[in-house]
């Protein structure tokens, strides 16, 4: 009954025993200060879900009282990450333990607890805490010593949880993601130069990040105003790239255009290096990129295109060479007769044969057989 008397008092003081140990804890060392912004939120959860323990440790006793909170070891986590010692962290602990200490004994005098009966209470205390420090202090420390050291691998992870929508402290990165962005893929062990001399041609902040154990680079050029793509592909197209692969996405501005971007870029990739093209725009081949990524749509486009011509009894021969050479030639009769090496009617024959064996006319289906034809390319 005392426990749970000194429980309920302390739950009906916990607003202030919230701000009294905040304030203590900000005094030992700013968290504003850090800068990382997921920083302060997990400091102040802890706060509160330490708080919550300890009542719950003077009520239940620790035995029934559940586990540490998870919050906890999720805030030893991020201190480690944003480069905050353990020592701060455990002085904080510290901190708060000694202030709910002075709460428990104000509280347990208002309720007239004995002495003996206080005694045992706050050596449960000191045994809790003891534990929470040492659960605390080894989070920290694994997680310290998993945290990529390099700035490179840090740049890197920092890239990854930004595309992913996390909210991640990008300062190291040193670039505005409020500007305007144009996105590349580069492939290739002269990829990191090749893209530096972009850079400094284009007169843009470059930031790139290379995949793990990869010659992959993910790149983006900003500033303050918009950087259309033909202009990037006209100064790449002045760059030696010998033996290297590079993507361009369309442009972007603040953090969802630098996402997007990015997206775009790295989707045309593998149609790049297939292709063995060195230089490659996205808006040329971007519903091509995005079947690539969909199996039921790549699937279903050569059953329903390919798959009738190739039963033909040629095996589809003459109808898939007609048809490369119609779309090679703009949809233009002449043109692809002139291709072919055969007359404007054969070739006109050779269409109506497709048309019949689709059962539609060609103009109903062009793009989606198009599209299959350059997949099967």
């Amino acid at each position: 009954m005392t426990c749970s008397t000194l429980a309920s008092g302390l739950r009906g003081r916990l607003p202030e025993l919230e701000a009294s140990i905040a304030t203590r804890v900000y005094a030992i060392s700013d968290p504003r200060e850090v800068a990382d912004p997921t920083y302060l939120h997990s400091l102040n959860g802890a706060l509160t879900a330490a708080l919550e323990y300890a009542i719950a440790v003077v009520e239940l006793g620790e035995r029934r009282a559940l586990g540490i909170p998870p919050a906890l070891l999720a805030e030893a986590r991020s201190a480690a990450r944003a480069g905050v010692p353990l020592d701060t962290v455990l002085r904080r602990y510290c901190a708060g333990n000694a202030l709910f200490g002075d709460f428990l004994a104000e509280e347990a005098e208002r309720v007239e607890v004995s002495r003996s009966a206080l005694r045992r209470l706050l050596r449960r205390q000191a045994m809790f805490f003891d534990r929470l420090l040492e659960a605390v202090s080894e989070e920290h420390v694994r997680e310290a010593k998993s945290w990529p050291s390099s700035s490179a691998e840090r740049r890197r992870e920092c890239v990854k949880g930004l595309l992913a929508g996390e909210l991640v402290d990008h300062s190291e990165l040193e670039y505005d993601l409020d500007a305007h962005h144009l996105a590349l893929m580069a492939k290739g062990e002269g990829a990191p130069e090749a893209m530096r001399v972009l850079a400094g041609g284009l007169d843009r902040r470059l930031l790139a990040v290379c995949r793990e154990e990869e010659s992959i680079w993910a790149c983006w050029l900003g500033g303050r105003h918009p950087l259309e793509a033909e202009q990037a592909l006209r100064a790449l197209g002045e760059i030696p790239l010998d033996r290297v692969f590079v993507t361009v996405g369309e442009p972007g501005e603040g953090l969802s255009g630098w996402r997007l971007s990015h997206r775009q870029a790295k989707a045309a990739l593998p149609i790049a290096e297939r292709r063995a093209q060195a230089i490659l725009r996205y808006a040329d081949v971007a519903l091509l990129a995005s079947v690539l990524r969909d199996d039921l749509v790549a699937t279903s486009l050569h059953q329903l295109y390919l798959e009738p011509l190739e039963r033909t009894r040629d095996g589809g021969k003459v109808g898939l060479e007609t048809l490369r050479a119609y779309f090679a030639a703009e949809r233009n009769i002449s043109s692809t007769a002139a291709a072919l090496g055969v007359d404007r009617r054969t070739v006109t024959n050779r269409i109506r044969a497709v048309e019949d064996l689709f059962g539609r006319s060609l103009k109903d289906c062009a793009t989606e057989l198009e599209t299959a034809l350059r997949l099967d390319d």
